[in-house]
């Protein structure tokens, strides 16, 4: 398995590392008493504030990242496209959306949008190497 590849699994574990995150508020409480709520989730979640509620946010963008990076990866792998070039793209991603989660988290509206701009140009950029 290539190094691209052990990145598409970490990108796409990145979204649910956020989904942690925006559920902490909820760990070790009841329901009734402001825990997470199993049974109605969404609703849960979009009750969030601060932190936590861009957490949730960084999780929802998170997978809406994902198709173009997966595709970019497997169409640059299917052309034959340098294995190293292609590693160094999807490192590059996922320290990209790792920083991304960062500024959502610490409220930094301006460097999030830097660096999703960022991975956009790396995901599409894979298709053309």
């Amino acid at each position: 398995m290539t190094l691209a590849n052990y990145c598409l699994i970490a990108a796409c574990l990145l979204p649910v590392l956020s989904a942690a995150l925006a559920k902490s508020k909820g760990y070790g409480k009841r329901r009734r008493d402001g825990g997470f709520d199993n049974h109605n989730p969404r609703s849960w979640l979009a009750n969030l504030e601060g932190w936590q509620a861009r957490a949730n946010a960084a999780q929802a963008n998170g997978f809406e990242a994902l198709p173009l990076f997966i595709a970019g990866v497997l169409a640059a792998q299917q052309m034959g496209t340098a294995q190293g070039r292609v590693d160094g793209l999807a490192i590059s991603f996922v320290m990209v959306r790792i920083a991304y989660i960062y500024f959502y988290l610490s409220d930094q509206p301006s460097l999030r949008s830097l660096v999703w701009a960022v991975g956009l140009a790396i995901s599409v950029a894979l298709f053309f190497i």
